[in-house]
């Protein structure tokens, strides 16, 4: 049985900048207190969602693309992703800064890691005061000044830096530099890919006294040295609609607050949805199989799903598919 609302058990990842707001918020199983990611649907080899409950309890998100094609995935995206699963979805905690950092685009990441490109987009669910993210430079640069400045351990002066509130989005290119900032909880949606370059992590060791890896040279040539105003996300907020957010050849995400009872119809949809609820608790229902959705939890409608019912009060989504 394919057609029902479909969870994955979170696949939580220490860092060294993670925080306890998954557990403290969000009520993820974690026995750690540096829980900085929870992978909540993700194709990545080696880090594969398995479904936690239902019919299809226990098989991994390959199989259920392998087997169910574009009844699962929607057709188009399975004659162009085949059986890799094009999006990774995933919760971020930043009790400390994540290091400065881009990653590559398409063409990059096929030449050197047989990989795809990772353009994604931010949501903040919440963030401290005074918390702050950087996207991109001040103003455009040249290559010999950004490495000037980063050789003299001065590159934060040439970083923009934003600061960031509950409900802010952010759509984060490929080649722009960028970080999360410490006390900042998000929604992240991206291509699916693992592939970053660490140009500067704050000089900090582990608990061995080792740094972490940087990635200068590999960098250089993927860098977007121009500023660009192209970051910062505006969308309505009108209840029971799908407003849209982002929209890329990637993704399109939407916020949908959902009051009362509403009906979605998806009949017009080649793809498979995704709902990460920010805020509140929804009933989700697919035919005669209802789930709940509480605020950071995910959950997977397949392409094949033409209607979906939902119910709640004050509850918040984002509403995640390929156009």
């Amino acid at each position: 049985m394919l057609n029902y609302p479909i969870k994955f058990t979170p696949i939580l990842k220490e860092k060294i900048w993670g925080g306890k707001k998954l557990k403290e918020i969000f009520n993820k199983e974690a026995s750690g207190d540096q829980i900085g990611e929870s992978w909540e649907i993700s194709g990545v080899k080696g880090d594969v969602s398995v479904v936690e409950k239902g019919p299809l309890k226990g098989k991994s998100l390959s199989q259920l693309q392998q087997e169910y094609k574009g009844d699962f995935v929607g057709n188009k995206i399975y004659e162009q992703f085949g059986d890799e699963f094009p999006l990774l979805i995933k919760f971020i905690d930043a009790k400390t800064e994540l290091s400065v950092q881009l990653h590559p685009d398409d063409e990059i990441a096929r030449q050197r890691h047989d990989s795809f490109g990772k353009t994604e987009m931010w949501y903040i669910l919440q963030a401290d005061e005074g918390a702050e993210i950087n996207v991109g430079f001040k103003e455009s640069i040249s290559k010999e000044k950004y490495l000037d400045y980063l050789n003299a351990g001065k590159i934060t002066d040439l970083l923009n830096f934003e600061k960031v509130e509950k409900g802010e989005s952010f759509f984060i290119r490929t080649g722009k530099v960028h970080a999360i900032g410490a006390g900042v909880l998000l929604a992240e949606i991206q291509q699916t890919s693992d592939i970053t370059y660490r140009i500067y992590d704050w000089d900090r060791v582990d608990d061995q006294g080792n740094s972490r890896e940087l990635h200068t040279e590999l960098a250089l040539d993927a860098i977007d040295f121009e500023r660009k105003d192209d970051f910062r996300l505006t969308y309505n907020q009108e209840p029971n609609t799908s407003n849209q957010v982002a929209r890329c050849e990637y993704f399109t995400t939407n916020y949908l607050p959902v009051s009362g009872d509403l009906k979605k119809d998806y009949s017009q949809l080649d793809s498979f949805v995704i709902y990460m609820c920010v805020s509140g608790k929804v009933t989700v229902q697919v035919g005669d199989y209802p789930e709940s959705l509480t605020a950071g939890q995910t959950l997977l409608i397949p392409a094949a799903t033409r209607e979906v019912s939902l119910s709640g009060e004050k509850a918040e989504l984002l509403e995640v598919y390929i156009s």
